[in-house]
């Protein structure tokens, strides 16, 4: 009767030899970290779980590349990477996809206003529009997840400035804000009046999240009026926000 050694030995002969051509092991570890995770990851994160000496950022481009025609591309959005399904596919998740609310408007307006000018404030929001923008309008962006306040503009009564945040750049596909139309675009789509006055420019958007020389911190009375989020605790601090 045969040892177990014997009978591994001759197992092993049977199975073929491994293939040389084998898929590298870190683009089978970046797909399961990616699979994995609810959130889109950076490249400093997923090069953490990574075996050390790994180019992470070319294994990236590499599983980019192998999923291009896939139902399934691997996509980055806000400088983080993500499984998305294939553009022309998304008809198949129709039935599945929650109607979401239209948008007025003036939303659409003053999104698009925050997103080219920020960090805005509201009565330059105003200006630019020239209407009077109600505090609804910004509430439901907010609801949305697509705009923040930023600071608080160095000028009289300190007016809240606000931004768009990653959910805006993740909702419609952008990798930063600089993939946003320019001004012959918008003309192109017909989104603006090709007579347009002379010298009229689109601005070019900038999505840096580092407050301006013009800008101070949110405060903390800000908190109550849940317009910033709440600081992380501190060891051996009080809880609470402060009265």
């Amino acid at each position: 009767m045969a040892s177990l050694a014997e009978r591994r030995e001759a197992i092993a002969e049977e199975q073929p030899a491994s293939d040389p051509q084998a898929r590298p092991e870190e683009l089978r570890l970046l797909e399961a970290l990616l699979f994995a995770s609810a959130e889109p990851l950076d490249t400093a994160t997923l090069a953490k779980r990574m075996p050390e000496g790994v180019d992470v950022k070319a294994a990236l481009a590499q599983l980019q590349a192998d999923y291009a025609s896939r139902g399934v591309n691997l996509v980055r959005i806000a400088s983080k990477w993500t499984f998305r399904t294939a553009g022309d596919l998304a008809w198949l998740m129709t039935r599945e996809s929650t109607e979401t609310r239209r948008l007025s408007r003036a939303a659409i307006e003053v999104l698009a206003i925050i997103a080219y000018h920020q960090p805005v404030t509201r009565a330059e929001i105003e200006e630019i529009r020239g209407v009077v923008t109600s505090k609804g309008t910004l509430d439901v962006l907010m609801e949305t997840g697509w705009i923040r306040p930023r600071g608080r503009r160095k000028t009289p009564g300190r007016p809240l400035t606000f931004g768009t945040t990653e959910g805006f750049l993740s909702q419609f596909s952008l990798e930063a804000l600089g993939d946003l139309p320019g001004l012959e675009e918008l003309k192109g789509t017909g989104m603006l009046d090709t007579r347009l006055p002379t010298g009229f420019t689109v601005p070019t958007p900038s999505d840096d999240p580092t407050l301006r020389e013009d800008e101070d911190p949110l405060e903390a009375g800000d908190l109550d009026l849940a317009l910033a989020p709440a600081p992380k605790p501190e060891s051996g601090g009080e809880g609470g926000d402060a009265a």
